[in-house]
């Protein structure tokens, strides 16, 4: 893919997705996209438009014709290089949505010079000329998929290059150092010291204090780009399936007073202001003799560590105050780290004023009926408010790429050795290879250190016209 795009040659690709619409919009880019462009393109009299002449980012309406044969009515969007997307001329057509006007000037535009784009070749392309740096560049595919109010934002907040930046002084500074300690190398016949060992040791202190945030942060980065995991728990018959049916406002989920109907976990996601949840139905976790029902159980136990958020639903007229508390022990043993919420289902049945009196000294406990629907909106405002607990300010940069986290941790690794390094008073040589490791772990995530393998593999996720 690379070799490729390093090729100076024009590709074009369907921008809006596959199938009928009312507009669809095809890309070219390339040297040869106004040129390509023109040969198609004319008037309502069947003249020529001429679009070499015309300035960069206007709008211009015509006919799209083979000979005589009017394909269909267009506006091109003129963009030259570099004041475009890629960086290279580009242009945009907007037509009508037939999917057979769609493949008629494809074929085309591939006729008159342009070929196919590959996944992710206009971006690619950009990111190879200096229109966005690496991390940006996988910062639109995020925009792309984003699916929730807070994914976008941080989507868009790395698109504009925030966590570039941050990286960027980080690696400045380091540079700054590893010349000095280069430079001794050069002298090392004559025993000189330019980089002052004291001040290297509380720069890659700081350093490494920004970077356990940034690695830190990969936590809740994770569950905003994928949804945060809530796990519905409890015994059989404790309402979890219709709780889930609610919620989705569907019937994902089979319902039955039959205990153990659910022997699976299964899955789905809402967004509740602007949040991605992705909720976790389970079987009923009880001793059983059941080979298959006990498999559900396990995993259920599973789904419980892996979760940010665990529901124990129990039923308000089954658990006393003393049975729930022993309970919620057994569930905390398998938890780990996540949040736990209490909640007492089947309200409708009983008195509430009894219940709460019941549960009063017990935290997080709240009172829904899922069969009447009765304060579910209680419950996904108190899990908003569970996740808003868990979060940092989304102005502050939060990493979301799993390549990004590895990065980081690979070059505060690198910076350890150099502390340790300087600690044990290591050759100068050795040193300065470290700090090159920790320099170069840092640049991956920019692209000023990348090489084929790493290009294809980020590009090729993308979808074909971005």
């Amino acid at each position: 893919m690379l070799n490729n795009a390093l090729h100076k040659d024009t590709i074009t690709a369907l921008a809006t997705p596959h199938g009928s619409g009312a507009i669809a919009i095809i890309r070219l880019s390339g040297k040869d996209s106004i040129v390509i462009t023109e040969k198609i393109f004319f008037t309502q009299k069947h003249e020529p438009i001429t679009l070499s002449d015309k300035k960069s980012h206007t709008l211009h309406y015509g006919l799209i014709c083979v000979g005589d044969t009017i394909i269909d009515e267009v506006l091109v969007s003129l963009f030259k290089n570099p004041h475009s997307y890629t960086g290279e001329d580009s242009i945009e057509i907007s037509c009508h949505g037939s999917q057979f006007i769609q493949q008629q000037l494809l074929q085309l535009l591939t006729k008159q010079g342009a070929r196919m784009a590959q996944p992710g070749e206009f971006t690619l392309r950009a990111f190879l000329n200096g229109k966005f740096d690496l991390s940006q560049a996988e910062a639109v595919a995020d925009l792309i998929s984003s699916n929730s109010a807070v994914s976008h934002q941080v989507a868009m907040q790395q698109m504009r290059g925030g966590f570039s930046n941050k990286i960027k002084i980080l690696r400045d500074k380091l540079i700054d150092f590893a010349s000095l300690i280069e430079l001794e190398l050069d002298f090392s016949e004559e025993d000189v010291e330019f980089a002052n060992r004291g001040e290297l040791k509380n720069l890659i202190a700081s350093i490494q204090h920004i970077l356990d945030k940034l690695i830190e942060s990969f936590e809740l980065g994770n569950v905003i780009k994928n949804g945060i995991p809530v796990a519905i728990v409890g015994k059989p018959n404790a309402g979890k399936s219709t709780l889930l049916n609610v919620l989705l406002q569907e019937e994902r989920a089979i319902v039955s007073e039959i205990p153990g109907t659910t022997r699976d976990t299964i899955e789905d996601e809402i967004t509740i202001d602007g949040v991605l949840f992705r909720f976790i139905d389970t079987a009923g976790i009880r001793d059983t003799s059941d080979v298959i029902e006990q498999i559900g159980v396990n995993k259920a136990l599973q789904a419980m560590q892996k979760s940010a958020i665990v529901i124990y639903l129990f039923d308000a007229h089954e658990l006393s105050k003393q049975d729930l508390i022993l309970e919620t022990q057994k569930i905390k043993e398998h938890i780990g780290n996540s949040q736990l919420l209490m909640v007492c289902n089947k309200i409708d049945t009983e008195d509430l004023n009894e219940l709460q009196k019941e549960y009063s000294d017990l935290d997080n406990v709240l009172y829904i009926s899922a069969k009447t629907h009765l304060y579910i909106d209680d419950l996904k405002t108190k899990l908003v408010a569970l996740f808003d607990n868990r979060t940092v300010n989304i102005t502050e940069t939060v990493v979301t790429n799993a390549r990004h986290a590895d990065a980081l941790r690979k070059a505060n690794s690198n910076l350890y050795r150099v502390i340790e390094g300087l600690s044990n008073n290591i050759q100068t040589d050795l040193l300065a290879q470290d700090i090159r490791y920790a320099l170069d772990a840092l640049g991956t995530i920019t692209g000023e250190v990348t090489n084929e393998d790493l290009l294809t593999n980020i590009f090729t996720r993308f979808c074909i016209g971005k």
